[in-house]
């Protein structure tokens, strides 16, 4: 960092570096300094002692701001003239009443003034001029009095507006009167490109084209986070998706897959909150081309098939999206990998009525019995397709009803209070 003086103020750090003049050493010295009312920018200024050559430019010492900048000066004195400005290596100027433009990168980034970018301009315009009188004397004159006016401006004779543009925010014209507000200078804030974002070497600026959040986003992408498998604890990706079932809500599908120990699931939640009724659905079962139809059984749901005598209580299997035919034989895995029914220590007339039971369910998910299957969720976010929608099924039926407090308990809705809390006394303990 530049060290400090007896007073207290920063000197100019001195680096020993090559002239691209003459290529031997001269000197580079740089300066730390904060301008009034704007940033900090580093001021470097190179002299060589053989060449006499010497370079000044200077750089922001933050970072691109979030939004460009563009500041529009109307020059009407010759106090104007003397107006400091901060140019970067990408701010573009502009004179409108003489269609004059310096483009981005085209110089180096400069602390100077208005005046200093006009005589900057009609130096690299007249260093050419003895080649082009001598090549084409037409254009060479056409550039003399182009020349004119940019010298006749500095007299400013007439006002004329001076505009500099700079996607990365870095740029700035004094204000003479700070902190009041300077009635001469129009300062705006714009959001850039995704070509000035390119151009800046930003990529991220082309994201925000859409809202990242937006609900048609979430829809159309999966969404994928780390997690452990629960099964060998190894880490794996967790897949998520949003998907709108018709007629019906949005649901959170969440799918594990662990290239450990290749073990899978699947899950799924409900993407609204717990509906103001219960649902019970019941559904009778009489054509095998039933089994194909989309069930969601969410966590609270309970299962009951009154001709086996079974009954699924909440919580069993998890969420659940799937047809009927894979929700049987989810049913049926569940009670077949049980080992304290069916291993070794389970007795057999125990055994010979798990058996029984599991032929009768195969009957039922292979279309050879009819049977009714019974949905009841006190949270009403269950749900069993209709191949007649809109239409009514004559075989499925949708019953709502009030929760008991007993099933508000389990949902852990009695204690939930979102009106009227501020100002009820707290229970007593």
């Amino acid at each position: 960092p530049p060290a400090e003086g007896q007073d207290g103020e920063q000197q100019p750090a001195e680096i020993e570096s090559l002239c691209m003049n003459c290529y031997r050493n001269g000197v580079t010295r740089l300066l730390l300094t904060r301008i009034p009312f704007f940033k900090e920018i580093i001021v470097s200024s190179f002299t060589c002692e053989s060449c006499s050559w010497s370079n000044t430019e200077i750089q922001s010492a933050g970072r691109i701001q979030e939004q460009g900048v563009r500041c529009a000066l109307a020059v009407a004195s010759r106090q104007d003239m003397n107006r400091e400005i901060v140019k970067t290596d990408c701010a573009t100027i502009r004179i409108p009443e003489l269609d004059f433009e310096i483009p981005a990168f085209s110089q180096k980034g400069v602390l100077t003034t208005i005046e200093g970018i006009i005589d900057r301009a009609v130096m690299g315009l007249e260093q050419d001029q003895p080649v082009r009188r001598a090549a084409d004397k037409e254009v060479a004159s056409k550039i003399d009095d182009f020349i004119s006016k940019l010298k006749q401006l500095k007299e400013v004779h007439s006002p004329f507006t001076f505009i500099i543009d700079d996607p990365s925010g870095n740029s700035f014209v004094e204000n003479p009167h700070a902190p009041q507000k300077d009635e001469a200078l129009v300062v705006t804030y714009y959001k850039r490109t995704p070509q000035q974002a390119a151009m800046l070497g930003l990529e991220e600026e082309e994201l925000d084209e859409k809202p990242a959040d937006s609900a048609e986003d979430l829809r159309n992408e999966v969404l994928q986070f780390n997690t452990n498998c629960p099964e060998c604890n190894a880490p794996a990706n967790t897949n998520m998706k949003l998907v709108q079932i018709p007629h019906f809500k949005e649901v959170i599908i969440m799918a594990t897959n662990c290239d450990s120990c290749g073990h899978r699931t699947n899950e799924v939640k409900s993407g609204g909150a717990i509906e103001p009724q219960g649902t019970r659905i019941t559904f009778r079962i009489t054509d095998p081309s039933d089994m194909t139809r989309d069930i969601l059984k969410s966590e609270t749901c309970s299962v009951e098939i009154p001709e086996l005598e079974f009954e699924l209580g909440m919580g069993a299997l998890g969420g659940k999206f799937t047809t009927l035919e894979g929700l049987l034989k989810d049913i049926k895995d569940l009670v077949e990998r049980n080992p304290f029914t069916l291993g070794d220590s389970s007795t057999p007339s125990k055994t010979e009525k798990l058996q029984e039971f599991i032929g009768r369910l195969q009957e039922i998910i292979e279309g050879k019995t009819k049977a009714v299957f019974i949905m009841d969720d006190p949270a009403g976010n269950s749900y069993l397709q209709n191949v007649y929608a809109p239409e009514e099924d004559p075989e499925l039926q949708v019953e709502r009803y009030e929760r008991t407090f007993e099933q508000n308990e389990d949902l852990g809705l009695n204690d939930m209070k979102t009106e009227g809390y501020e100002t009820a006394p707290a229970p007593g303990r």
